[in-house]
């Protein structure tokens, strides 16, 4: 069913998102400054090409042994000159195609990925795009280890 929902993604609008994630990250490959960014604006590429089978979750998720407020900083910094250069743009693209696939009856599940997707496009530095059973995992993990 994955594939399934991949494919209609990819037909009904995510071959535009994904073309746009590729341009921010050669964008930010090419600028200085923005260098750090690559890794986050790859991570996003992936997610709006195969939206279906993988999520976003952040590495203090992932990994909550290697919290570290420096770089939390950081990327708080990065995701400021993430929304100033790149993010709003590559959100209003994601929430137009989610409309344009929502008017179609068979296009409103990808419409609905692409709103989670746009939100993730304002804040994306400090996440990785993991399989959901990846995501599921590290999430029970750390409620355990919280709760015991």
């Amino acid at each position: 069913m994955r594939t399934v929902l991949n494919i209609l993604n990819f037909v009904l609008g995510g071959f535009a998102t994904t073309l746009s994630w590729l341009l921010a990250t050669l964008v930010s490959i090419i600028c200085i400054v923005t260098l750090p960014l690559t890794r986050s604006c790859w991570e996003i590429t992936k997610l709006s090409l195969v939206p279906y089978g993988n999520e976003p979750i952040h590495v203090d998720e992932l990994n909550p042994d290697s919290k570290n407020v420096l770089l939390n900083t950081g990327g708080t910094l990065l995701n400021v000159l993430w929304v100033i250069f790149f993010g709003w743009w590559l959100c209003v693209m994601h929430i137009v195609v989610g409309i344009a696939q929502c008017v179609t009856l068979i296009g409103i599940p990808v419409g609905i990925a692409n709103f989670k997707i746009a939100g993730i496009a304002l804040w994306p530095v400090g996440r990785r795009v993991v399989s959901v059973e990846t995501a599921r995992a590290a999430r029970e993990a750390n409620a355990r280890r919280r709760f015991g």
